[in-house]
């Protein structure tokens, strides 16, 4: 059992923390149970499990379905307490290898496309309502670090079952490599579709009279700026999601979440259709 504060493994587990920690070790931080449980569903394996002897007493069944290959290590609470960013840690964490994440396949069809989408517990609520409207793939540019600890809570470990590509190292590189993208896409056969305020000036329709069967970019803004004029020239669809003029915008987090379903619903009403 480790006991000491001064141990490698508080150190190495504090860097994880970081971006740049999470590269130097290609690591990736999960604390608390719910993201083993997470991890232990997907097909890869947790690398590292480190755990007090209070956790493996109050979760048996959990311990049991570590596999032989993951190296286990018992801390006492005072160590994990030093070791992880969560204040009150429930006596557990996991080191998840970054190039075993979700990649995304050659056959897409529904895509998330955030442009500089700077609040990570927006972008992690995202990742977990693109899960459940089963999106393929999110493209990121640039914006919050999905791997960041309040993104994965914020996720409910969607960012584990969820393929992402982030693309960009700049603003202006990202900006760049995101028209490509979406041009690309519509070159493809693709509906570019942006989100956009009911108040802006556009030619947009409301987000249920978009034929969402069709293969979909669906595009979200920066919370402040909203979409760059770059970018909104690349759509070919516009939608908004009407709402009373007492406030000006929603979150984008929250506006999301019926566009996204919207699909779902749309796909569940062809297939009972073509059952009649």
């Amino acid at each position: 059992m480790i006991s000491s504060r001064r141990n490698p493994l508080v150190r190495r587990l504090r860097a994880l923390s970081s971006r740049e920690g999470r590269q130097e070790y290609a690591m990736l931080l999960l604390e608390g149970t719910h993201f083993l449980v997470e991890v232990l569903r997907t097909p890869s394996i947790p690398h590292e499990v480190v755990f007090t002897r209070k956790w493996i007493n109050n979760h048996p069944d959990v311990f049991k379905k570590i596999p032989q290959e993951t190296q286990l290590r018992e801390v006492t609470e005072a160590v994990l307490q030093a070791a992880l960013s969560t204040n009150n840690p429930d006596g557990v964490a996991s080191l998840f290898p970054i190039d075993a994440l979700p990649k995304a396949t050659s056959k897409v069809d529904f895509v998330l496309a955030l442009d500089r989408l700077q609040d990570p517990g927006n972008m992690g609520t995202l990742f977990r309502t693109a899960l459940a409207a089963e999106v393929d793939v999110l493209w990121l540019a640039l914006g919050a670090d999905p791997l960041s600890q309040k993104t994965l809570r914020s996720s409910a470990g969607a960012v584990l079952k969820l393929p992402y590509e982030r693309i960009g190292a700049s603003e202006e590189l990202a900006l760049k490599d995101f028209k490509d993208r979406l041009d690309n896409a519509v070159s493809e056969g693709f509906q570019v579709v942006a989100s956009l305020a009911p108040t802006i000036q556009e030619i947009s329709i409301p987000y249920w009279e978009l034929d969402w069967l069709k293969p979909t970019v669906l595009v979200l803004g920066n919370e402040g700026k909203g979409i760059h004029p770059s970018i909104k020239a690349c759509c070919t669809h516009f939608i908004t999601l009407p709402h009373s003029e007492n406030v000006d915008s929603l979150n984008v987090a929250s506006a999301a979440v019926p566009m996204l379903l919207e699909r779902q619903r749309a796909k569940m009403r062809s297939e009972i259709q073509k059952q009649r």
